[in-house]
């Protein structure tokens, strides 16, 4: 068999141990031929697609990036007018110029989304999920979200001395727009006094009370870990907005940190590696099986798939009875 490999999306660690995974599991155990499509679907649809071979893939276990390149490039979003590119039926016809048999797609909601699409056109398709905000529906975990949990919490943990050595209020901001996986996972390991997720609304009265609480109990110093994706006022940024709430609320004198796109940077983690590999391996035996349309998935230990038809259009959301919340508040955290 001959498959084609796209990376579409943010960029997040783990990726090019994905892109590993699949085509060395398809090249040395399945013998089939794999092709690199360059810059997601865009490729696709200009036909940027050139095989990959052993040496393609040397040293790509602890990449951070993706070799393939991406694209925010969304194929089936409504043409404009009738002189407006026709994509899927460009991918289409590059696909079987190209005679790719199967289609790997590696990406967030989005993607899970065209490769859904994708399938419904006629060809075969399997996904993987990529996405730092762990909110792709139909898989516990997606690979990339433990390294940004990881590099949040050590930022969480350099700020916990400047919050103590000046009696300080510290506001940490980390991605998650819809989603708060990443606020809920990095305030609970770095040791935060307040966790603010886009799915819990919060009081300003409730967090500055909490922050006097602490004062009066010998702590003049607090840790606020926000999501991004929190609701603000007149369009300020999370932190900024906290923080100056804060400020005005207790009197205390209040910084903010936005963390941003260094979440998406560098080395994956042992624990993403691992998963990214197990998803690419478990990919290509779905293709030589011939199961196609289907997402790989991680469910409690075991790497599995479902349906694409189940997750497309969904989001994985942190709910009120999560267990961290639930053992978060039992110590006195405050979620707003």
């Amino acid at each position: 068999m001959r498959i084609g490999i796209l990376t579409s999306g943010g960029d997040c660690p783990g990726i090019n141990a994905t892109i590993r995974g699949v085509c060395k599991t398809a090249m040395n155990y399945y013998g089939m031929e794999v092709c690199g499509i360059h810059n997601g679907f865009r490729g696709l649809i200009d036909n940027e697609i050139a095989p990959l071979n052993e040496d393609s893939l040397s040293g790509l276990l602890n990449m951070g990036g993706t070799i393939l390149g991406t694209s925010r490039e969304k194929p089936f979003k409504k043409r404009i007018n009738a002189m407006s590119e026709d994509k899927p039926a460009m991918m289409l016809q590059n696909i079987r110029n190209n005679k790719l048999d199967c289609i790997v797609c590696i990406g967030g909601n989005g993607t899970q989304k065209t490769a859904y699409k994708l399938a419904e056109a006629g060809v075969n398709v399997i996904s993987i999920p990529k996405t730092i905000d762990n909110d792709v529906w139909g898989t516990d975990i997606s690979f990339g979200f433990d390294s940004a949990v990881s590099i949040a919490t050590e930022a969480i943990d350099r700020l916990h001395s400047t919050a103590t050595s000046h009696q300080r209020v510290m506001v940490i901001e980390v991605m998650g727009h819809k989603a708060g996986w990443i606020a809920l996972y990095s305030g609970m390991a770095g040791g935060g006094d307040i966790i603010l997720l886009p799915e819990i609304p919060f009081d300003i009265h409730c967090i500055g009370d909490t922050i006097i609480n602490r004062l009066k109990k010998g702590k003049p110093y607090s840790i606020v870990v926000v999501a991004e994706g929190i609701p603000t006022i007149g369009g300020k940024k999370a932190a900024q907005y906290i923080a100056e709430e804060i400020e005005y609320e207790t009197g205390f004198e209040t910084r903010e940190t936005v963390l941003g796109y260094i979440q998406r940077g560098g080395s994956p983690t042992a624990f993403d590696r691992n998963l990214a590999t197990r998803m690419g391996g478990h990919a290509t035996e779905l293709i030589a099986q011939k199961q196609f349309g289907r997402m790989i998935s991680l469910q409690g230990s075991n790497i599995t798939s479902v349906p694409l038809e189940e997750v497309s259009g969904k989001l994985k959301l942190v709910t009120e009875n999560h267990d961290l919340i639930l053992q978060g508040r039992r110590m006195g955290i405050c979620f707003g």
